[in-house]
């Protein structure tokens, strides 16, 4: 276990000094602190275009990236994917993206996306963007890869054309992902109401035996939401406070969250999420982006490849198995690896304390006396033959005779 600690921390510090070249520009590099994002001015590096999280009225729909990255990413490096892709790849398995929608026509997930309605169309690529960090396949020409490349996706939306999401949408969306059999349900948004709607979808899914995997904090606070001095909200957020809900929290490549992110609210579990690299809407570029939002997506992944490699798991003992075999830290972080390689007892009981000591009842003395009573008239009885054998020889010859009747 320990060879295994460190493996993981070396994998982190590796990850820290990665290059992720791409094409169209000069090298791309991950930034040096995850409080930072890359600029323009950094020398040797060239921005991917950045992912939006919604858009104006009247802005056009995202476009596609001119920019692919041909290197793995850091978070690839991080979470150990090509040992836990030799183990599993999460075939078989339905992930539900309950986002913006995931577009129609992208090469790496070409023939694994259902669509519910009209979330076959992505205006804003937020939703595209995560089913490519859960499952987009490798393609030639760059290191880009899903956690889970084998696994389906069923696409369901939960906001506006805009990306604006609202109670109803998100809440439906869960529960309709449930009812078509997703083994995992990815929501990709954050929404400070609707506390009583989100938790009864959550229930119902957790019925249905599916995971729901949602950000513990929004990936952005709006100006209209902030306090007058800059404060930040601090949850709680749904889906991801709901019970059942796995709440997830993002860290950069040092380990740490970036630099003003909003609070996150009770998180369970951290993963990568700063400096993401994943598909857009259009094209077979590369777009990038930060948040918890997107580190829920990996471990929404992760989930996928447990499930398929462990299908006798249920969706509470898939959520033990991740939180179990995290990295200790002060939010435990994922590890695909020890989630699908580790041996886990599952009949084992919780240890229990033991019984208190009790003296024994008292002695009932009834069957003691009864005792003493036949010992007593045994005794008579022995006496009374023994008088007789004395006295009946002795009177027999005295002649004696019984009495006889007048």
């Amino acid at each position: 276990m320990w060879n295994a600690m460190k493996g993981r921390s070396a994998g982190l510090a590796l990850a820290i000094a990665v290059v992720l070249p791409v094409t169209g520009g000069p090298a791309f590099a991950a930034p040096a602190a995850p409080s930072e994002s890359p600029g323009a001015d950094d020398p040797g590096a060239t921005l991917l275009p950045p992912l939006p999280l919604r858009l104006g009225a009247g802005n056009p729909c995202t476009g596609a990236s001119e920019q692919t990255a041909t290197g793995a990413a850091w978070s690839q490096t991080a979470l150990g994917l090509s040992r836990a892709q030799r183990i599993s790849r999460g075939a078989g398995v339905t992930v539900a993206v309950v986002d913006t929608g995931v577009a129609s026509g992208v090469s790496s997930l070409s023939g694994r996306v259902q669509a519910v309605g009209g979330a076959g169309a992505d205006c804003v690529g937020h939703g595209t963007f995560a089913a490519g960090l859960i499952a987009a396949a490798p393609e030639k020409g760059s290191g880009i890869t899903g956690i889970a490349p084998q696994a389906q996706i069923l696409a369901l939306s939960a906001t506006d054309d805009r990306g604006v999401p609202s109670t109803e949408r998100v809440a439906a969306a869960i529960r309709t992902a449930a009812d078509r059999g997703a083994q995992v349900i990815y929501v990709g948004q954050t929404l400070r109401t609707g506390k009583a709607e989100l938790t009864a979808a959550v229930a119902h899914a957790t019925r249905r035996d599916a995971l729901v995997v949602a950000p513990a904090a929004p990936d952005a606070v709006p100006l209209a939401e902030q306090g007058p001095n800059g404060e930040m909200p601090e949850g709680p957020y749904w889906p991801a406070a709901a019970p059942g809900a796995l709440a997830v929290v993002d860290f950069g490549p040092g380990g740490v969250r970036q630099k003003n992110a909003p609070p996150a609210h009770e998180p369970d579990l951290s993963a990568p999420g700063s400096a993401m690299v994943s598909v857009g809407p259009k094209g077979s570029g590369h777009y990038i982006g930060s948040g918890a939002s997107l580190a829920a997506a990996g471990v929404a992944g992760t989930a996928a490849l447990v499930r398929a490699y462990h299908p006798d798991l249920t969706a509470a003992e898939v959520t033990r198995r991740l939180l179990d075999t995290a990295y200790p830290s002060d939010i435990p972080r994922l590890d695909p690896y020890a989630a699908l390689s580790l041996v886990q007892d599952r009949t084992t009981a919780p240890a229990q304390s033991p019984a208190p000591a009790q003296m024994p009842p008292p002695t009932d003395p009834t069957p003691h006396n009864r005792s003493l009573t036949i010992a007593a008239v045994g005794l008579a009885v022995v006496l009374l033959l023994a008088a007789l054998a004395a006295v009946i020889p002795r009177g027999r010859s005295r002649n004696w005779r019984p009495p006889t009747a007048f």
